[in-house]
């Protein structure tokens, strides 16, 4: 009994000390800095409210943990990264500057 109760707290340490790893919890914000284009805030909650899943980006085009990729617009407009849904096709695109804005705030 007292090895299962200590195999418990055990395993519930190693899961506290993994969570600040991961980029962001589900349906929060991570902040990109987007250069001289204005930040980029992603924002979980508007994904996940428009059906997408963290599943269909992670962890395939976006590793879990945060800080370990730096994606360029030439990236994202070769269907990398963001790229992948935000075409123009399955959503709004990246290549019209009227929709810059969509992400990039200043």
């Amino acid at each position: 009994m007292k090895m299962k109760i200590a195999l418990v707290l055990v395993v519930a340490m190693l899961i506290a000390m993994a969570a600040p790893v991961f980029a962001v919890a589900p349906g929060k914000t991570v902040e990109y800095d987007g250069k001289g284009a204005g930040k980029v805030i992603f924002d979980g909650k508007i994904h996940a409210g428009k059906g997408t899943k963290c599943a269909e980006c992670h962890p395939k085009l976006f590793k879990y943990k945060k800080g370990t990729e730096v994606f360029t617009m030439k990236d994202m407009n070769e269907g990398k990264y963001c790229g992948a849904c935000h075409d123009g096709t399955k959503t709004f695109g990246m290549k019209d500057q009227k929709d810059c804005s969509k992400c990039h705030k200043k």
